[in-house]
This record gives C-alpha cells, structure tokens and sequence, in this order.
C-alpha cells in the first residue's frame, strides 16, 4: 500500500502492521517538549500518576522561553517548576537562562530533532520540526504528562494536503511568504487536522531557515502539522550541528509516487510578492506595496517563525547606515544564544542600535503578549511573528500586522508598511 512521508513515520513508531487516515494509534515519541506556560501543568498530572521516574531522561525537553527571563513572580515561579521537575528527574535537556532560546528555533539548531522523528510538544508551533522531515504536532499538558510517564502518545493518523511550489523566488520574497500565501488560499481551517506537506522545485531550492519558517506555521491554517521531505540541504544541516551526544543524523523518508492526498494545490512563485497579514487572521493577507497608508507604532523582528540569523542578516541589511522614523520602537530578539552572539560578531547587533531600536536577550517576549514589547490601546505593530489575533500582542484594541524581515525593517525606516525596495 501506498503512503505518504507522514504515514511512514507514523507507521514506523507504532506496532500497528499498517497505517490510513483516521486510525487512531498509539505510537512511540522520539522527544516530548514543554516550556513555561504549558510544562507546569504537565508536571503537576505527571506527579499525580505516582511515577517514579520519565520514560527517558534524554528525551524530554524542557525550554523556560515564553515569560523568561521571568517577568514578574507568577513567570518565576513557573520557570522554578521545570528547572526543579528537571533536577528531581535527572533531565538533561533543561535549558535555563543564559542556555535558551525560543523553542523551536532551539532544538533543531541543537540537533534534538532528527528526520524520520516523531516529536509532540506542548505547544502549538511544535510542527515547525516537520521541515528536517519529522512528524511533529502540539499536544495538550495532560499529553505531554502522559508522554513523560509512558513514551508514548495516542492520535489520530490525519490526512494529508500536498502543496506543491515551482519558480524562481523574486527578490525578498522567502517561505515567511509562501506559507502566508498558502494560508491566505486555503484558510485558517484549510488543512484542519491534515498534515501539510510541501515540495516542489521551489522547496527543494529552499533554505533550512526558511523551511522551517513554512512548518512552524502549518498550525495557522488548521494543519495537524506540517512536513518536507529530507534531502540533500537536510543532510548538510544535520551534518553542520556539533552536538556530540545527538542520535546520528536521522532516517530519510519520502512519500510514494502514488501516495493518497485530499487535496494537492499547485502555486507559482513567480506571481508571489513580499506579503502582510493583516489583523486580525494570518488569512487576511495582502502585498506590502498595497498598504503603504498604515502607520506602525513597533515593529518587532524575532520568534521561533522568523528569529534565526538569516533572518537578522536581512534585516540589518536594510537597516546599515539608516535610522528608524522617530517616534516609532524597533525591538530584535534573536531567538537564540547562539543567534545572539553570531550577532554580535557579525556587527549586525551594532546596526540595529545605532538605528535606533532595542537588542534583547531570547525570548518569545510580545509574540504572546508576554513582555519586552506589549502594545498599548490603539497601537499597531508589525511583527515576524506567527499569529495576529485580537489582542495578541497587548491592549485587543492594538493591530498586528505579520511579514517577513525584510518588509519589517523597511517599515521600521519609514514609519508605515513598506516595501524593501522603497528604501534600499
């Protein structure tokens, strides 16, 4: 029988002798993840079954990001739950203060996530992994907890949306952009409880970063999760990542020619521009040369969809030698410690602050509304994070507009949505 990427992975971590859409398995986990909002409450269902000890010390993973560095006593004592579940349970992926970064952009620079894995974690962007060619999905705490005790997790095998992109990328146009144009299509219920597969000649020319960006957004448009084949630029990743106590460098599956989809979409990248979703769906999506009258208050360039170097690179590229319209609060965070002092090194950290805006430690921050960058009554931001909801980012009465690095530091520059072009 014929399968997809998704149900050979499936069917790799369960004892079941062949997997279909719709069956409910129970399948092994290869890592469980929490982090500071959601691990507590696992831990708390974790002690109440009587466990003596996790499934497997190596593969839990535990990350403090969403309200660290502690913001006020509640986030500090939520952050004292995972690091003392951690000493107890002798965890070794604990990553505290000065060792974290934003989740997902975390683990797979630390080469936790391998291809061919099977990854939940407790948190809803967890399907950001599926771009190394994993099957990964969020869960609930009460999963996580059950995940931790037994190794295992119980789901359903979903169906999967094969999209498939071809052409040439223009000029500052990255897969920041070509999910936003996947999500404006189908909807923020379009591929609900399916696994969205992307490939294509476009994805096989496509960064890791920008991968990872596509998957990391898959839950935005309903996806159970999201997923590309392993190649060649897997393979030179997983073989750039100097961690010594990392499993190898994963297994390589890829869908059957005559694999089953629902649905398959067709896009041609050449037609697509730099793009903005605009509040307050990541659906509501329109190109940044059409919203040159919306005034910004903040930007904020960071988070586990668009944090990572590349993404600083491009952005101090528009942003060397230029400052900031007055008025306006650019904030950076790049998403991990090592993002961080590849900054630095490279000079771009200097490029930001000297255009007038903040350099912060890693942390998901305002993604959440959490801190460093909350919005007032009536402000809008725009933002390279994932998620645009009323009230997203601080006041419900405060706008989020989403875009990729490039659009977001043109407009840092000019004070309104803003094409890059426009000032470079």
């Amino acid at each position: 029988m014929p399968h997809t990427i998704t149900e050979k992975i499936l069917l790799k971590h369960t004892k079941a002798k062949d997997v279909h859409p719709g069956q409910f398995i129970d399948a092994k986990v290869d890592i469980c993840l929490g982090n500071d909002i959601t691990a507590p409450f696992a831990i708390e269902e974790f002690e109440k079954t009587g466990a003596k000890k996790v499934f497997d010390k190596n593969k839990v993973v535990l990350v403090p990001d969403h309200f660290a560095p502690a913001k006020d006593m509640k986030s500090a004592n939520q952050c004292k739950i995972l690091a003392n579940f951690a000493k107890k349970y002798s965890i070794k992926n604990y990553f505290e203060i000065g060792r974290m970064g934003v989740e997902h952009a975390l683990l797979p620079e630390m080469g936790l996530v391998l291809p061919g894995d099977l990854v939940i974690g407790a948190d809803s962007h967890t399907c950001t992994y599926g771009a190394l060619g994993a099957f990964s999905t969020g869960v609930g705490s009460t999963d996580l907890a059950a995940a931790m005790v037994a190794g295992e997790v119980w789901l359903k095998v979903p169906e999967s949306m094969k999209f498939i992109f071809f052409g040439k990328l223009s000029k500052w146009v990255g897969g920041k952009d070509l999910i936003l144009h996947t999500i404006s299509d189908i909807g923020v219920d379009g591929a609900l409880y399916q696994a969205m597969e992307f490939c294509g000649e476009t994805i096989e020319n496509l960064p890791m970063e920008d991968r990872l960006s596509m998957c990391n957004m898959a839950i935005e448009a309903g996806g159970k999760s999201g997923i590309i084949a392993p190649d060649k630029i897997t393979e030179r990743y997983e073989r750039a990542i100097k961690n010594k106590s990392r499993r190898g460098i994963g297994k390589f599956y890829s869908s059957d020619k005559d694999a089953k989809y629902s649905k398959v979409k067709e896009y041609d990248v050449r037609k697509i521009e730099p793009l903005v979703a605009c509040p307050s769906l990541p659906s509501n999506v329109k190109p940044a040369s059409k919203l040159k009258d919306v005034t910004i208050d903040q930007v904020v360039i960071g988070s586990c969809t668009n944090g990572r170097i590349s993404d600083l690179r491009i952005a101090a590229k528009i942003l060397k030698d230029k400052k900031i319209k007055p008025g306006l609060r650019l904030i950076v965070i790049p998403a991990t410690q090592k993002v961080y002092l590849e900054a630095v090194n490279e000079g771009l950290a200097r490029i930001f602050v000297e255009a007038g805006g903040v350099f912060s430690t890693p942390t998901c921050g305002p993604c959440l509304g959490g801190h460093v960058g909350i919005l007032a009554a009536g402000e809008r931001a725009v933002a390279t994070t994932n998620r645009n909801f009323i009230g997203r980012m601080g006041d419900p009465t405060s706008e989020v507009y989403l875009s990729n690095p490039a659009v977001a530091a043109a407009t840092a520059i000019k004070g309104r949505i803003a094409h890059p072009d426009e000032v470079i």
